[in-house]
Parts: structure tokens; C-alpha cells; sequence
């Protein structure tokens, strides 16, 4: 372990997500080409997105059971991109490694194959279980003159990455979470990570959450139980929420947790995982006294958060290397596993920052 990874880290904004269906090619597409446009990406990276999505979401069309693209927004500093996710529980994949070969397309698709979407795209990952499902990811961000991505990136991506999903029938999540860099104890760097489940859902749901990441935002003490108190004076006149906190300190190999209400937490390594504990309550409306826990880092492990529209019955053996892929992959393969229909769910994993 040492310091933490913090040179990586993006900001994102989930758009929209497209279900399996005759169109979800035709409407990913549109909505890829659209986006790339508005965040002033040039017209030929544009062409390059929209390829690697119709890609991407005919394959879902053709071979996914229950399958979905998210379409969103990341940024690091003045540099906005397009990344997709998509998720399935159809056959999965024995052989990803073929699958990515060159001239390996699927029937019906544009025969461009998964290994030319993994060149187009500036950060490429899979990873699938036969008789599971598959989770794919990939970031575009522009390029300079000479070809290159304004924004480097990392071999294992962004340390911190998560989902959120609305329940049926809604177009927006009360789900949301976020993450910051700061200076621990000592100048050395740590991590603060922070979920938020607005409690029902829809826009005053969405509300709440989105309070909760202005107050995480800006809260001077960083504790997690400082940051909680700020998000609870900052949840007041809203329906409140389910909230944990996470600070993640790696020169001081521990993670220090604060939770109130329904959101999960576990640090996930290869014996297994270990929950981490929250107290009843609602933020924003009434509390407990606040209590953070220490646990210890796990070594080549992860931190991961939840809301309760994930059921808790995950478990990492089902899932072999995992732990081995980017943060938004392993996030995305949790919620296809143990997310539900019936609730806005999200989830945020933390791995490679200590």
C-alpha cells in the first residue's frame, strides 16, 4: 500500500439508459452521436463513437438476455468525454480473449468486432461469466492534432466509479453518489466517498440525493461524521435520505465508515467480503448519534457501497476475476447481479487506490 491514486479520477453524470428492444441500436446510436457533438468532440470521434456503440448495443440486441446501455458524460478538469456501459444476463462469453481478436464480429452487427471498439475507445474493459452475463465499458475522450487523448488514461481506469439505475418507469434516479480527493492526516492524500438513497423516488427523491452531493461537495470537515452532519442540515425540507460515508486513508492502511439508514457496505477482497456497518436513521429528518467504524484496507481488494435497489445476496466467488477490472466494471456487474426493478439502485466501488 501507499498513497492514494487520485491523478485518475473523473466525474460522471449517467444520461440515459436504453433497454434491450428492436431500437436500442438505432437509439443508442443517436444519442452517442448527439452527445459526443454537444461536449465538442470533432466530427470524425464522433463517427468513431457512434460505431463502437451501434457495435456494442447490436450485440446486446443479438446475443444479450435482459441487456442495457448506459450512455454518459465523464470530465477531468476542462475535458469532457463519452463513455458507455452496457449489461446483460445473457450467455456470457467462454473466451473473451477470442472474442476481441481481430475479425471476431457476431452475426447481425456491423462486423467491425468487439476488438476494433477496444482500439476506437481511449479506456477498454470486459468481463464476462459464462451462464451470468457480460459487462462492457468504454471511454472516448477527443483527440489532439496528432491522435493522441487530451486525457491520459490509466491502465486499471479511475479508482472510484459508480452507477446508478432508475426504477422502471422513471426517467430520473434518487440515487446518487460522489467522490473527492483530500489531504489526511500527515499531508498525506486520502479519499472521501459518499452514497445517497433519497428516500422513495422520482424527482423529490432526485432532489435529495442531489443536495447530499452539493453539502459532500462543500463541507470543510472531513471526517465521515462531519460530512454526514453537513449532508443532514443540508437534507432538512426534503424527503431525506440513506446516506454512508466512506474515508479511505492509505498511509494509514484503514477506511473509515459512517452510515445511517438502508445503504450496504463491504470491502471485498479474494477471501470473500466484510460488512461495514450503518445505524437506522434518516438524514435530514432524524439521527442517531454518529459512530464511524475502522476497519483495515484489504490488500488488492476493494471498497464497495450500495443502495438497498441492490439485494445484499451478491457474492464475489460467483464472479471470478473481478477484482482484477476497472472500478465501473466490477460496479456494473454488481448491479446487473443483485440489482431490482422495483427501486432506484446504485452502487460505487473504490479499487487500485491504495
Amino acid at each position: 500500500m501507499g498513497t492514494v491514486n487520485t491523478t485518475t479520477l473523473l466525474e460522471s453524470e449517467d444520461l440515459e439508459w436504453f433497454r434491450d428492444g428492436p431500437s436500442l441500436p438505432v437509439a443508442a446510436r443517436g444519442a452517442a452521436t448527439a452527445l459526443a457533438r454537444r461536449i465538442g468532440l470533432s466530427g470524425h470521434r464522433a463517427a468513431e463513437v457512434a460505431l463502437a456503440v451501434t457495435e456494442a448495443a447490436t450485440n446486446v440486441q443479438k446475443h444479450a438476455v435482459d441487456g442495457a446501455l448506459l450512455l454518459r458524460v465523464v470530465r477531468s478538469g476542462g475535458e469532457a468525454g463519452v463513455e458507455f456501459l452496457t449489461v446483460d444476463s445473457g450467455p456470457g462469453m467462454s473466451d473473451v480473449s477470442a472474442a476481441l481478436a481481430d475479425g471476431a464480429s457476431s452475426v447481425g452487427t456491423l462486423g467491425i468486432g468487439l476488438g476494433a471498439v477496444s482500439r476506437l475507445a481511449d479506456h477498454f474493459d470486459l468481463h464476462s461469466v459464462p451462464g451470468r452475463g457480460t459487462v462492457m465499458a468504454a471511454r472516448f475522450w477527443p483527440r489532439t492534432g496528432d491522435g493522441r487523448a487530451v486525457v491520459a488514461s490509466s491502465p486499471g481506469g479511475s479508482p472510484a466509479a459508480g452507477v446508478t439505475r432508475p426504477i422502471s418507469g422513471e426517467l430520473v434516479c434518487g440515487d446518487a453518489w460522489a467522490v473527492r480527493a483530500v489531504a489526511g492526516d500527515g499531508g498525506h492524500p486520502a479519499l472521501l466517498v459518499m452514497l445517497c438513497d433519497g428516500l422513495g423516488h422520482g424527482p423529490l427523491a432526485e432532489r435529495a440525493s442531489q443536495a447530499a452531493v452539493r453539502a459532500f461537495r462543500g463541507t470543510h470537515d472531513l471526517s465521515p461524521e462531519g460530512v454526514l452532519g453537513a449532508v443532514h442540515r443540508a437534507l432538512r425540507g426534503t424527503r431525506g435520505g440513506a446516506v454512508a460515508v466512506a474515508r479511505i486513508e492509505p498511509a494509514a492502511r484503514r477506511v473509515l465508515y459512517c452510515g445511517i439508514g438502508n445503504v450496504s457496505g463491504f470491502l471485498v477482497d479474494d477471501r470473500g467480503r466484510r460488512a461495514l456497518l450503518s445505524a437506522p436513521g434518516i438524514v435530514g429528518a432524524h439521527m442517531r448519534r454518529l459512530r464511524t467504524f475502522e476497519e483495515p484496507l484489504p490488500e488488492h481488494g476493494a471498497l464497495v457501497m450500495h443502495s438497498d435497489g441492490l439485494t445484499e445476496r451478491w457474492d464475489p466467488a460467483t464472479l471470478p476475476g473481478l477484482l482484477g477490472h476497472s472500478s465501473l466494471v466490477m460496479a456494473g456487474q454488481l448491479l446487473r447481479e443483485a440489482a431490482v426493478r422495483r427501486d432506484d439502485a446504485s452502487v460505487v466501488v473504490v479499487k487500485g487506490a491504495w
